[in-house]
């Protein structure tokens, strides 16, 4: 069997490792650290979205690969997405059944593997990724969902890209996804980049101070480690 025919597998275990560690609210949306770089991040979403869409955004159609329990496509729907133009695909099954109870039942949810989604080319506005390929260590099968990604997007749409650029040394599960990687996967996109995102560890220990100290920091470039990308498609 190919390596990256195995890849699916393997981040399901990364994924577990993770979960089994437990007793870790770094990630809750109560954590000052974890609210200030949501709503960062939303921002700069509209942001995207203002120069690159319409005003009214319910008649475009998105797939999110890797949605998790479905909080990306919530706050879609806030924005004005129209839930019958959402779909969802997500590899693990205890999250892809957290993301049909979270979402409208108009929302499309597909589990499992994304490369072997039946969807039609060209078929949707955005494809929606976040922190998904950081989780994908095989360069094979990164290529592979890339492409996949690519060919769903319809002249005129855009890759939705949100993911961290650096290595983590201390999770070698992870694997950061540099600009210039994100532009060799899509080599045919034009891409609006902007980096956001304060540096988790320093996120949260000024957080703790106060939770205004996240915009401070967060006004030095060097210490944002994730980047957000608009990667259209021709018409």
């Amino acid at each position: 069997m190919p390596e990256s025919s195995q890849e699916p597998a393997k981040v399901a275990e990364r994924y577990a490792r993770r979960k089994g560690a437990g007793g870790d609210d770094r990630y809750s949306a109560l954590n000052p650290a974890v609210w200030q770089g949501m709503q960062e991040r939303q921002r700069a979403l509209i942001g995207l979205l203002v120069r690159h869409r319409p005003a009214d955004l319910s008649s475009l159609r998105v797939l999110e690969v890797g949605c998790g329990g479905g909080g990306n496509l919530l706050e879609l729907l806030r924005l004005g997405f129209d839930p019958r133009n959402l779909t969802a695909n997500e590899l693990l099954p205890e999250r892809a059944a957290a993301a049909r109870m979270n979402l409208p039942e108009a929302v499309m949810v597909h589990e499992g593997d994304a490369t072997a989604l039946d969807l039609p080319a060209s078929s949707f506005d955005i494809v929606y990724q976040s922190t998904v390929f950081t989780s994908i260590l095989d360069v094979a099968f990164q290529v592979r969902l890339a492409h996949r990604m690519w060919e769903w997007v319809r002249p005129g749409g855009a890759v939705l890209w949100y993911d961290f650029t650096f290595d983590n040394p201390r999770n070698p599960d992870v694997s950061g996804m540099p600009l210039a990687r994100i532009k060799k996967l899509f080599p045919e996109g034009v891409v609006d980049a902007k980096r956001v995102t304060l540096a988790p560890p320093i996120s949260r220990r000024v957080c703790r101070l106060h939770p205004g100290f996240y915009r401070l920091f967060n006004m030095l470039p060097m210490l944002r480690t994730h980047v957000l990308c608009w990667i259209g498609k021709s018409r």
